[in-house]
């Protein structure tokens, strides 16, 4: 089957283009920003006809969280904009819409961890952004798949493990905050999830679910760094500090860990540990 990708040069884009070469029974067609604008309805019209997509992966996304503090109107723009715009053109041409989404669209202030019946309450511009794109896609009602996940890391782009990596060859030292708890997660293994939902999905039915996708167990941000620092035998010590040594324009979940039962039921998928992937991650790095 044709698969079409937006948002292609991003981290989880990318690790869609080294998994493609292992599926040569689909087509797949990648787009990024320079290629698609997701918010020009015309275009992404015109990218539907012309590749004729039994799926279309949604990569795309405004994920500056900061930023969107100060420019709302971008992050909407795009994640909620966006999403209805390839929504309309997933529905008119009876597309399979796989949607990637956040964990930031809960508040984060619970001790267990969040499934797909909670009620999502997003205390940042970026996570209400993120939310009003899913609310539009389920208005808007083509055959969709939502997957919210959480910390995307990759050897693409900028992310926290990057960071780290390069921090930690500069310096002896770091503070890293401890009082936020997530689930790091692989780009690659997300990438994963989402070819096994689109090559597994049943074209005769309308699909209209929301699924949660982050690698097993939890971590603190600290606890990331720690793991970063062992895994890749960098000598920086990693020194746990309280979040108000670290203002931050956005707010951020201090606990959002997703419950992932919905998603390895219904697709049969298995998910890794998280360290054990970021251990995979770190080793073809060096």
């Amino acid at each position: 089957m044709n698969i079409l990708v937006t948002g292609s040069n991003g981290q989880l884009g990318r690790e869609l283009q080294e998994l493609s070469c292992l599926l040569p029974a689909h087509r797949f067609f990648f787009h990024d920003f320079q290629e698609l604008d997701i918010t020009e309805s015309s275009a992404v019209m015109s990218a539907v006809a012309r590749c004729q997509p039994s799926v279309l992966i949604n990569a795309a996304a405004y994920t500056a969280v900061d930023r969107a503090e100060r420019d709302p109107e971008s992050a909407f723009r795009v994640n909620r904009n966006g999403a209805g715009v390839l929504a309309s053109a997933c529905r008119e041409a009876g597309v399979l819409l796989l949607h990637v989404s956040t964990d930031y669209v809960f508040e984060g202030n619970r001790p267990t961890p969040y499934r797909e019946s909670d009620s999502p309450s997003p205390s940042s511009v970026y996570g209400r952004s993120k939310l009003q794109g899913e609310q539009l896609i389920g208005e808007i009602d083509p055959s969709h798949i939502i997957v919210r996940t959480s910390w995307l890391y990759s050897p693409y782009g900028a992310n926290f493990v990057k960071t780290m990596l390069r921090l930690g060859a500069e310096k002896s030292e770091l503070q890293v905050v401890f009082d936020q708890t997530g689930t790091p997660t692989s780009a690659a293994d997300l990438a994963g999830a989402l070819l096994e939902i689109a090559g597994h999905h049943d074209p005769s039915r309308h699909y209209r679910q929301t699924y949660h996708y982050s690698n097993e167990g939890t971590a603190s941000w600290y606890d990331f760094a720690c793991a970063v620092m062992e895994l890749s035998g960098l000598e920086c010590r990693i020194l746990p500090v309280d979040s108000s040594c670290y203002p931050q324009e956005a707010p951020r979940p201090s606990y959002s860990v997703l419950d992932k039962s919905a998603i390895k039921r219904d697709w049969g998928i298995r998910i890794p540990y998280w360290r054990d992937s970021l251990a995979a991650m770190l080793s073809n790095q060096s």
